[in-house]
């Protein structure tokens, strides 16, 4: 397989999954904080999804959880697991470098000046328990993208400039291996959120990534939809080669937008979800936007990977069942279960990020098959804990049971290098 093809690489939810409440801004996350998780639950889930991504044809990888809890933060904080106060604890446990879409942004060697796929890793500094990430995710990033032939993988964007990732950036282009145009979602004002994408963190990414700048667009995220609990774009819109799938209100100035995509991609085929047929609320509550919108094999037009929390959403439910009735590009409604990923503001968009890329050219420890999918399922149902309630986090079993979860997937994975 020569043709660079789009690869879904999904976060494998980690053994610390907890309901912390750690993310302001994040609806869900707020509303479940305290609650019990299922974190071996919740990667079954996350494998399933993978498995059903092969199962349509869509080529699937994934990443590792990272070494939980971050004693070394925890360290440059003074404390330890034992005498940190709650909040800073639950921080240094969080899993949520399983929503890969805030990993790094990606752009395609057929949109850089040296051909290569470039990847900046986010810094994701706007909130304390994921801004301590990006030292774990950049080291599989330099280990699953190695090939410096066909990668070129950077460092984070420096403070004070907060960049999220894929999560605020989209690519449009005739087909995953031509070259396109890629537009960057920065934030100015959440009401009482924080926007969390700054536009010269965008700037930074598409200078290092040597992007044409006639074929890049910076574009505002809506106050409204920010304040409304999409703390990223990807929670409002969503796009696939042509399409750009978005919420009436997800842009700040939307139709200067649009006129600026279809002057660069006149190919563009905009699907606008009218207000009036699901309200802001509807669409951030099912996380209609937060699918994984793909491309099927053999022409078989485009599909849509939801939650199943979209099916059970009146409006938005009659409103998707009328747009694969017609005669657009999206064809297909794919509802899958990742219930726990959900509770924690995460849907199936969230857990993935998309690399443009010839497969042979990436480290194939990182690759999924269904055989080794199993087996990683073997390990979570062997290893990863049943519950965990936030008030547990203080239990040296459960520290060591996280520890020994995740070094046993290592092993299962032969990536060992990347035990602590």
């Amino acid at each position: 397989m020569n043709t660079p093809v789009e690869i879904n690489f999904d976060g494998i939810i980690g053994p610390s999954h907890n309901y912390a409440g750690l993310s302001l801004g994040n609806i869900a996350s707020a509303t479940n904080a305290g609650e019990t998780a299922y974190p071996r639950e919740a990667a079954r889930q996350g494998i399933a999804k993978m498995q059903h991504n092969l199962d349509l044809g869509i080529a699937q990888g994934f990443f590792m959880p990272l070494d939980r809890p971050n004693e070394g933060w925890l360290e440059m904080l003074g404390t330890g697991v034992a005498g940190a106060e709650p909040h800073i604890r639950a921080a240094a446990f969080s899993a949520s470098s399983m929503w890969a879409a805030n990993a790094a942004t990606i752009s395609p060697a057929p949109d850089t000046a040296d051909d290569k796929c470039h990847l900046t890793v986010a810094n994701l500094q706007t909130m304390p328990h994921r801004s301590h990430e990006w030292p774990g995710t950049l080291a599989q990033l330099k280990l699953a993208f190695a090939d410096r032939d066909h990668f070129s993988v950077h460092v984070p964007i420096p403070s004070p400039f907060g960049d999220e990732g894929a999560a605020n950036h989209m690519r449009l282009c005739p087909s995953h291996d031509a070259p396109g145009i890629e537009i960057f979602v920065f934030g100015k004002s959440g009401g009482p959120f924080p926007a969390r994408q700054h536009i010269e963190a965008s700037k930074a990414v598409a200078r290092k990534h040597r992007l044409n700048a006639e074929r890049t667009i910076f574009a505002q995220q809506a106050e409204i939809a920010i304040a409304a609990g999409a703390f990223h774009n990807d929670v409002v819109a969503v796009a696939n080669e042509q399409v750009l799938f978005t919420h009436e209100q997800a842009f700040e100035q939307p139709e200067a937008l649009y006129g600026e995509i279809r002057n660069k991609l006149p190919e563009a085929d905009i699907i606008i979800v009218p207000a009036d047929q699901v309200s802001l609320d509807d669409a951030i509550q099912s996380y209609l936007f937060n699918a994984q919108l793909v491309t099927l094999p053999k022409d078989a037009g485009m599909a849509l990977v939801l939650p199943t929390e979209a099916r059970e959403n009146q409006p938005v439910w009659t409103y998707l069942q009328n747009l694969v009735a017609g005669n657009g590009p999206i064809r297909k409604l794919c509802p899958v279960d990742v219930r726990q990923s959900m509770a924690n503001g995460g849907g199936p968009a969230c857990l993935r990020l998309r690399v443009v890329a010839n497969p042979e050219t990436v480290d194939q420890r990182f690759m999924a098959t269904p055989e080794k999918l199993e087996r990683l399922t073997r390990v979570i149902s062997e290893y990863w804990p049943e519950a965990i309630n936030p008030g547990e986090l203080s239990n040296p079993a459960l520290v060591n049971d996280i520890r020994t979860a995740r070094s046993r997937l290592l092993d299962a994975c032969g990536l060992n290098e990347l035990d602590r």
